[in-house]
């Protein structure tokens, strides 16, 4: 089924003609498209506007920096950027960058990325230099505007990456914006998990006869997902069902989305207590903490993190092959966010989510979305029963470990 899967879609070699990316990509180990990268590149490459649906860990990136390296290759470098890519959150803009320099590496075109949490000082350097693409979160970007540090006048790409969540933390504002500093004949491109009326709104007022793109729908794209849930009675409940779960052989990494930013705090510690190599990541931390704590996740130094939702965007790390829910999110959006850390380039990954009183909302929505009906708990106080999995200090003699020195 695999090979028929592999068969059906396009190698890169037939979908585009460029030998610089192509070396690239073979490199990388990448030979056959996605279907966004199958449907979206082709119709980017004519130049089309498109308004594309597509969720984490479908290959997404690529299907809009592969048009971009290519457009920008044959056209003239000027004093400014030519494409502009605008990102919710600095992990996220963080991954778009290495992902730009990896598939361009020999185009020999030039980025700057640029986010909040870093001194200005660092970013004035990178600024000052000639750049082709510019990579930017929209708070820190309208700040080098305000201040006229960065023009936009001669940008032919704009690209919203997860324009969905861009407008769920209140940037709809910022991206028009910076939209009306780019010059009206650009090419824009969007891409979005949901098509919701904010989104539809938003396309309308910033694309031109869009072409839409849909790869099939959700659960096609998380498929190699397997979803199981807990019913969870008290917070006592929740800590011995982890265990439980941690404690399990087939675990590589995972990642626990605790709702608050002290719980993920508490949650790592009694990890690391009970002799799991665990840390935080939530958004008190500064930029320097965050990018080492992800740093030691991608090195394996990190087997478990616990995070708030600061961390469902961004990160791409092949060996996540658990994530755990101890708290639910709000909307199913973030849900599927969430769930879509793991299970990445096509592995296979597990999703397991703590479902509580209070989660009935939301529950029946994942529910439909998932295809699995939600357990009842008969015995919601059984103990945990931990076979293999981590290794842990004697029940007997606690054993701690220290926290990443940052």
């Amino acid at each position: 089924m695999m090979l028929e899967k592999i068969l059906r879609h396009m190698q890169f070699n037939t979908l585009i003609d460029n030998e610089k990316i192509l070396r690239s990509l073979h490199e990388l180990g990448y030979e056959v498209a996605s279907p966004i990268q199958e449907k979206a590149i082709p119709v980017c490459l004519e130049g089309h506007d498109i308004l594309a649906s597509a969720q984490t860990g479908t290959g997404k990136t690529a299907a809009f920096l592969i048009p971009i390296l290519i457009a920008l290759s044959k056209s003239e470098r000027k004093g400014s950027a030519r494409a502009l890519i605008l990102v919710p959150t600095r992990e996220l803009a963080m991954q778009v960058a290495q992902e730009t320099a990896k598939i361009g590496r020999y185009t020999g075109l030039v980025s700057v990325c640029i986010y909040g949490g870093v001194p200005y000082q660092i970013q004035n350097r990178q600024l000052s230099k000639k750049y082709d693409i510019l990579i930017a979160t929209p708070g820190r970007l309208i700040d080098y505007i305000d201040q006229k540090r960065i023009s936009l006048n001669n940008i032919e790409m704009l690209i919203l990456d997860e324009a969905d969540r861009m407008l769920d933390m209140g940037f709809i504002e910022p991206v028009e914006k910076i939209a009306s500093k780019t010059p009206s004949d650009r090419q824009t491109l969007l891409f979005s998990a949901t098509f919701n009326k904010k989104i539809l709104k938003l396309a309308s007022s910033l694309l031109t006869d869009p072409l839409e793109i849909k790869t099939d729908n959700a659960t096609h794209n998380l498929e190699v997902i397997e979803q199981k849930f807990h019913r969870t009675y008290s917070l006592d409940t929740k800590h011995r069902i982890l265990d439980e779960i941690l404690a399990q052989p087939d675990i590589k990494q995972a990642i626990v989305f605790s709702s608050t930013k002290i719980q993920t705090e508490k949650i790592a510690d009694r990890l690391q207590d009970s002799g799991i190599n665990a840390a935080a990541l939530h958004g008190d931390m500064n930029q320097r903490q965050r990018s080492r704590t992800i740093h030691l996740l991608r090195e394996g130094k990190i087997q478990v993190l616990v995070a708030t939702d600061i961390a469902a965007r961004g990160i791409d790390i092949l060996t996540i092959s658990h994530v755990i829910n101890f708290d639910l999110p709000q909307t199913l959006d973030d849900y599927i966010h969430r769930i879509g850390r793991t299970g990445r380039a096509g592995g296979k990954g597990v999703a397991l989510s703590f479902i509580s009183q209070k989660d009935r909302m939301i529950g029946r929505e994942i529910e439909q979305f998932s295809g699995v009906a939600l357990p009842v708990d008969s015995n919601p106080k059984r103990a945990p029963s931990p076979r293999g999995g981590f290794k842990r200090s004697s029940p007997y003699k606690k054993k701690t470990f220290s926290r990443p020195k940052f």
